[in-house]
């Protein structure tokens, strides 16, 4: 293969139009033809640049409203011959083709269209056809021709007009960005079809297609090396700006995500603070600053070294009070400025900013051997307390049903099984990870000691026997809510009647391993 590939004509055509003008400056200066389409074509042109338009080479007008344009042999044969033939070089010749030595050309918007929440046609218009087949050619063809797909590669392209050519290192390095881009734009169209398809349904085939954003030091040990990589959708924890602190591990990763997802369950002010993916503080407050207090009053052991999350701005208020105590990560939509400016003295404080507001992925994924499971994600979208069925005591008076819609919902986000304790919208003590439900309550009271009385109990799924609940009754808890639905479900509420506190059934479960 040629070293060097000298550009003397290039193909542009391009949706994102980020950059253009500035490439088409130095592709004019240095000489080099352009052969444009459409808007690109015009945008060129009004910048007081020479381009010759598509049309002009293949002798054929752009026709079905602009979804025949590049596909002619003037175009393609221009892309894919391969200069090292003799052959190739004198079939252009017969038929007047001139090679291209750079395309630059990115797709239709079909995944901002899917995401703007567009439906049938107006999706099925975004799906590019010329686009891909120019790109998947040039890439093919690397041995002769640069393909250019991402604006933030025409730096390093104007460096290589303006010396001695393309190398071929360059060359390579673009062509598997073409074939990643082709291959991520491809997925996104058959994920489409599968979900629309598919219904309510999962669909039959799931395509995954991610881009690396950084190398991480290492995995969850130091002997395994790790990296992060976004979907294209690019949201949550993955596109968060990082303010300030050292590199995010992938730890830190796994349990910033875990904050956010136990944050964002609350409408209300809330911060949850993450050990290990399990919360060790999550509370409401009026405000965020609030919020955080009595989060961290959950635990204060645990919290120390851990990872916070807010689902609010975070107010200089709360920065002062994080600022007291060792944090390893902080993320939230939002800081105020004199907030950031505290936060940022703390050196190794990772300081995360999201990029938008959070949303929970509809999907989840998770690897097994040989395999991935998929789920629908687990949430409160449309939370209420009306259904649940009172089967023990006395409806509970407004106070105690606040608490208790508290401590469901932030059950959710604790490792099952599952035991949370509650009181004045902030947890006081959690047993988590066990392997019996009888050891998620001895470790909730534990961790909760005398804040234990008059709290509520939230139990992610159902009491196999009525042992574990005694634990709770015995330390002094005064309402109940868990799902019900265990074969000994009339033992379980013979205990609560006998010590004469309300109990709450839900109906529904939240397992989360």
């Amino acid at each position: 293969m040629h070293d060097n590939v000298k550009i003397n004509r290039a193909l542009i055509s391009v949706s994102d139009k980020t950059g253009l003008i500035e490439l088409a400056t130095a592709l004019n200066a240095a000489g080099v033809q352009m052969v444009s389409t459409g808007s690109t074509a015009k945008q060129i042109a009004a910048a007081g640049f020479d381009v010759t338009e598509v049309k002009e080479v293949t002798g054929f007008p752009e026709s079905l409203d602009g979804r025949v344009k590049t596909l002619h042999p003037a175009i393609h044969g221009g892309i894919l011959a391969d200069l090292r033939s003799e052959k190739h070089q004198q079939e252009l010749r017969e038929h007047s083709i001139k090679p291209f030595e750079l395309v630059v050309v990115n797709l239709y918007p079909f995944v901002e269209t899917v995401a703007a929440g567009a439906q049938g046609e107006a999706v099925i218009e975004q799906i590019d056809i010329g686009g891909p087949a120019m790109v998947r050619a040039s890439a093919k063809n690397h041995a002769n021709v640069a393909i250019v797909v991402d604006p933030s590669d025409y730096a390093t392209v104007i460096e290589a007009v303006n010396g001695a050519g393309a190398p071929l290192s360059l060359r390579r390095q673009l062509a598997h960005k073409a074939f990643a881009h082709t291959a991520s734009y491809d997925s996104a169209v058959a994920n489409w079809f599968a979900q629309e398809l598919a219904g309510e349904q999962a669909p039959t085939t799931v395509n995954l297609s991610l881009e690396k954003l950084q190398d991480l030091r290492y995995g969850e040990n130091s002997h395994q090396s790790a990296a992060i990589y976004a979907d294209s959708t690019a949201a949550g924890i993955a596109a968060a700006t990082q303010h300030s602190g050292k590199d995010m591990s992938y730890n830190n990763f796994v349990d910033a995500d875990a904050a956010l997802r136990a944050a964002h369950d609350f409408s209300s002010p809330a911060v949850a603070i993450i050990k290990h993916a399990n919360p060790c503080g999550v509370a409401v407050g009026s405000d965020i600053a609030k919020a955080y207090l009595a989060a961290h009053a959950t635990d204060p052991v645990s919290a120390f070294g851990g990872v916070i999350a807010a689902n609010q701005e975070v107010s200089l208020e709360m920065a002062e009070a994080v600022a007291e105590v060792f944090t390893e990560v902080i993320i939230a939509p939002g800081y105020q400025a004199d907030a950031l400016e505290v936060l940022k003295k703390k050196k190794n404080l990772r300081i995360l900013e999201l990029a938008g507001p959070y949303l929970r992925p509809e999907q989840e994924y998770r690897q097994v051997s040989g395999g991935m499971l998929v789920q629908q994600s687990d949430g409160f979208d449309q939370f209420s307390s009306d259904s649940w069925q009172l089967v023990s005591g006395e409806p509970v008076d407004a106070e105690t049903m606040r608490d208790l819609e508290f401590a469901w919902i932030a059950c959710r986000s604790v490792k099952s099984n599952a035991i949370l304790l509650a009181k004045n919208l902030a947890a006081v003590g959690i047993g988590m990870g066990q392997v019996n439900r009888l050891d998620s309550c001895r470790l909730a009271v534990s961790r909760a000691g005398e804040r234990v009385t008059g709290s509520v109990a939230a139990s992610d799924a159902f009491f196999p026997f009525a042992d574990g609940l005694q634990v709770l009754l015995d330390a002094g808890i005064s309402a109940v809510v868990q799902p019900g639905g265990s074969v000994r479900d009339e033992e379980v509420i013979a205990a609560a009647n006998a010590a004469g506190i309300s109990m709450y059934f839900t109906g529904e479960r939240h397992f989360f391993h």
